[in-house]
């Protein structure tokens, strides 16, 4: 798959060189697009489509021309909501102006024409000829960004609306060359090309590991391959949704509370098809809710289009290619929704179904996904995203889901539909990395392997809800025979919470979704057959005053707080001095000593009360910023902190105060120790090698009520 003419192992800006050199026209700089957007809310695939016109270059000085007139377009045509009276009169002054808006079209049948709503512009009304909806049919479902010149032409009639429509050209690429785009790619290994993608999705892949590239990458299958159903669920920030808004303008976007029959599959009233109909890949955001209310006949009409790519419009079947995906954020940690649920179990009701989940191809583990940050956008080169986008779309109709075979066989154990789920994620896949399938037999098993743990934990989760299915042997056989198993990360992460099936429901706890679990008797596996061991009594712990000597060492929150910490599912810390750097490390290292000694299916809320540094509005950030942060690493250990700004007058005492009864009085707060010196030193990694400044600490044990003990002691 290498190319001699280039050296292989040149780094990130010999890489951009090649991306130019091999794509010239069709590649952007990414970090141009903050550039030039300013105020605009408009699509990354507008900004770019306008950017690979005038600035896909890598020379500078054209770039810098290419952006001016990009924000020159911008500045005189691009359509503000707030400056839509503005743009109406230069129209009607000017006879003529070109715009560029979001045009949804609709069809009047009174008067027996097409009428367009330009969104941002405001006005309605305005009529299309049949031709431009013949050309460009998805201007009747959900709009389309499109470059538009308007007329305006008054009349004495009012009945007559005074915008004409000149010309509509919508903002996507107007031909592809999949010979010149074959040959190019056979320019790059495999890592450039992997690069070259995460470049054109916007991420530094620097910032990235191989799997979490993958992820990445799993994202696009649905433009690239036919009635491909992906679910994605994990915490907040991820960048889940935003391929499916801002990537392609062959994708859809919707939220999943406004899905109804008519405006996905079909109106009866009037007999129009929905969005299946017309997009290549529809994604349900915010799909996540056990709460939220769907429609039965929606979710059986979606559960038959999953599985056979077909719906009904009163006695006529159509059959439809658009992909669906369902992203949502969950609240739980992995191990608390293993123990207590499944990985479905943030889904609504209706959809916590095994008919339903059966039909996904793919579950991407949300929770392995970074957390986006500033530093891993891309300021390197990568596609325009209009001409990746027809990439992936003239692809969609060429199948690689064979291209296994001729070194691996998957495990007879496989039903069909599993079968299913993992060729079309291997075809996906196969396309966007090898589109010429060609490939070794380490880069198919590779693919291969993602491919089926993405089906495998789809079916896991469903043998713990429905336990009359049978258990699945997932891996594959290559041509010597030798068997490879297939396993999830979580699997190997949680084993004991993994492999649980819900109990009768007769003994088995309910879980905290209020759901019941289905019926069938607990499978153990060999692992856990073993008669369990007593558990050890808990050491009596001390209550009284202690104090510390300055300079002392051989003390850790380890055994300082945390054992007064245990078994707690609410702590509140009154500290006002958590401002500093080295104070916010402290709040991190107790929450990581807690993380450990805690059960990881448990969750602790951790509230802390503290005060804003008001020394300078730039530690206030540096507050506020590492204050965030921890709170992302402590909801993945099922920490979750609350924090709460104070007046510096409302603290009396430093105290860590706990649900089980407890209350820890600090005479300095966390911050117990002395700063450490160099970033190599033994006492940086470790609390018992730092010296301690005096402090005293009192330990009481509070009478608490019988049911808030119960109450925690059941958590």
């Amino acid at each position: 798959m290498e190319n001699d003419d280039f050296d292989t192992s040149t780094p990130q800006g010999d890489l951009d060189f090649k991306i130019n050199l091999l794509f010239p026209g069709v590649v952007v700089r990414k970090d141009l697009v903050k550039a030039v957007k300013g105020n605009a809310i408009v699509p990354t695939y507008v900004l770019e489509y306008l950017l690979g016109q005038y600035a896909a270059s890598n020379d500078e000085a054209t770039i810098q021309a290419g952006i001016e007139t990009v924000r020159k377009i911008l500045a005189e045509h691009y359509v503000h909501r707030s400056e839509s009276e503005l743009v109406k009169s230069t129209i009607k002054e000017r006879g003529r102006h070109r715009i560029i808006d979001k045009v949804t079209v609709s069809l009047n049948e009174k008067a027996d024409v097409y009428e367009a709503v330009f969104t941002n512009l405001g006005i309605g009304g305005v009529v299309v000829e049949s031709a431009t909806i013949k050309a460009h049919p998805k201007l009747l479902v959900g709009g389309v960004w499109c470059i538009c010149d308007i007329e305006y032409l008054y009349t004495e009639d009012a009945r007559v609306v005074p915008w004409v429509l000149g010309s509509l050209k919508p903002i996507q690429l107007s031909k592809f060359n999949v010979e010149q785009y074959l040959e190019a790619r056979r320019g790059f290994t495999t890592d450039e090309w992997i690069d070259l993608l995460m470049q054109s999705i916007g991420f530094n892949p620097e910032m990235f590991t191989r799997r979490g590239k993958f992820f990445q990458l799993v994202r696009l299958i649905p433009f690239v391959e036919r009635n491909y159903n992906l679910v994605e669920l994990g915490p907040k920030g991820t960048g889940k949704s935003h391929i499916f808004s801002e990537f392609s303008p062959h994708g859809m976007l919707i939220s999943g509370g406004e899905v109804t029959v008519p405006k996905l599959f079909v109106n009866n009233s009037n007999g129009r098809i929905g969005l299946v109909g017309y997009w290549d890949v529809v994604a349900f955001d915010e799909f996540a809710g056990r709460k939220k209310r769907t429609d039965k006949a929606l979710v059986d009409i979606m559960k038959n289009y999953m599985a056979n790519k077909s719906f009904s419009r009163g006695i006529e079947t159509l059959g439809a290619e658009a992909s669906m995906v369902f992203v949502g954020n969950t609240s739980h940690t992995v191990p608390y929704m293993l123990k207590n649920s499944d990985l479905f179990d943030e889904l609504p009701e209706a959809y916590h179904d095994p008919a339903y989940l059966d039909r996904l191809h793919h579950y991407i583990p949300g929770w392995e996904v970074d957390i986006i940050r500033g530093e891993m956008f891309s300021a390197g080169y990568g596609f325009v995203v209009d001409y990746i986008a027809e990439v992936l779309k003239s692809f969609r109709s060429q199948d690689y889901s064979d291209r296994y075979q001729q070194h691996f066989t998957l495990s007879p154990d496989i039903s069909t539909r599993d079968r299913d789920g993992i060729h079309k994620t291997f075809s996906g896949l196969m396309k966007i990395l090898y589109p010429s399938g060609e490939a070794t037999r380490e880069e198919i098993e590779e693919i291969l392997r993602y491919a089926i743990e993405g089906r495998k934990r789809v079916k896991d989760q469903i043998l713990r809800i429905d336990s009359t299915m049978a258990d699945v042997k997932f891996g594959y056989l290559d041509k010597d025979g030798t068997w490879h198993a297939v396993t999830t990360l979580e699997e190997g992460e949680y084993p004991t919470y993994y492999h649980r099936r819900h109990q009768e429901t007769d003994v088995a706890p309910m879980p905290p979704s209020g759901r019941t679990p289905s019926g069938g008797s607990k499978t153990v596996p060999e692992a856990e057959a073993e008669p369990a061991k007593p558990a050890e009594p808990e050491p009596e712990l001390f209550q009284g005053h202690r104090d510390y000597q300055e300079g002392d060492r051989g003390v850790s929150y380890d055994t300082l707080l945390v054992p007064y910490l245990r078994g707690a599912s609410q702590i509140t810390i009154i500290d006002p001095y958590v401002r500093m750097f080295h104070q916010a490390r402290n709040l991190m290292e107790l929450i990581d000593a807690l993380a450990q000694r805690k059960d990881p299916a448990d969750e602790v809320t951790l509230k802390l009360i503290t005060v804003e540094n008001q020394e300078t509005p730039e530690k206030r950030q540096r507050q506020l910023e590492d204050l965030f942060q921890i709170k992302q690493s402590a909801a993945i250990l099922g920490i979750v902190l609350d924090v709460e700004f104070v007046d510096p007058q409302a603290i009396h005492d430093r105290s860590i105060t706990t649900d089980t009864g407890w209350k820890i009085l600090l005479g300095r707060g966390l911050d117990i120790f002395q700063r450490t010196t160099g970033p190599f030193g033994l006492a940086t990694k470790y609390q018992k090698r730092r010296e301690l400044k005096g402090f005293g600490i009192t330990y009481l044990r509070d009478a608490i009520p019988s049911e808030s003990r119960t109450r925690s002691e059941g958590h």
